[in-house]
């Protein structure tokens, strides 16, 4: 089943969803996208259909800044605050399915950021797809620092070749997280996980074990 929602946010304007379910759903996954692409971008739609077939519902939903057509990312404190509202959205329409939580790159982050606040109700993880430690190539954990106080499982999903996130930096921080977290790295790929062509594999290959990692997690929760 697939159909629009609407996201509705305390004392702002509603923000679109989109909902993609299969027909056995077993969890759902509420799922945020990066700074500079909406929810309908090519990456997220061969995750949300990837992990529907692997019996994972995904609600979709976009930021107000990239709701409105702008490219300048909402601060923070809004950005947490339509976290919330995606997550309460989907425990109404998805109910009685396990819930997780997450998105790639920036989604990822205000999703954390969001649970390290206030625990987001009835999550029992958060999914991270390219998590940005850093700003490109220039390495640093400040914007990790927060992790330490997200009481949900945390699973990262991260390329070797991803210039947002130097792997010798964060590996540190996950692992400082003990049984909280874990992490997966698919080797070659980059911030947006694709391969380069000589690595003998293919970016179909890698988002299947992408996706095939995330839904592992989700399901053995």
């Amino acid at each position: 089943m697939t159909g629009a929602e609407q996201i509705d946010i305390p004392g702002a304007r509603p923000v679109p969803g989109l909902l993609l379910r299969p027909a056995r759903a077993r969890a759902a996954l509420v799922l945020a996208h990066g700074a500079g692409a909406g929810m309908r971008h090519a990456f997220l739609d061969a995750v949300a259909s990837a992990l529907a077939a692997q019996g994972i519902a995904t609600l979709r939903y976009e930021f107000p800044y990239m709701a409105a057509g702008s490219r300048r990312p909402d601060p923070a404190p809004v950005c947490e605050a339509v976290v919330r509202a995606a997550v309460t959205t989907a425990a109404e329409v998805l109910p009685a399915l396990p819930l997780f939580a997450g998105g790639k790159s920036m989604g990822g982050r205000m999703t954390s950021q969001a649970a390290a606040k206030e625990a987001l109700p009835g999550v029992r993880g958060i999914v991270l797809f390219g998590f940005p430690l850093h700003a490109p190539r220039r390495p640093a954990s400040t914007r990790g620092e927060h992790l330490v106080g997200v009481p949900h499982d945390m699973l990262f999903l991260q390329g070797t070749r991803d210039d947002l996130a130097d792997l010798g930096l964060l590996q540190p921080i996950v692992q400082a997280l003990g049984d909280r977290a874990s992490m997966h790295v698919v080797e070659g790929a980059d911030h947006s996980f694709a391969v380069l062509k000589r690595s003998g594999r293919s970016n179909p290959e890698a988002m299947a074990e992408l996706t095939g990692a995330a839904a592992a997690w989700i399901l053995q929760r």
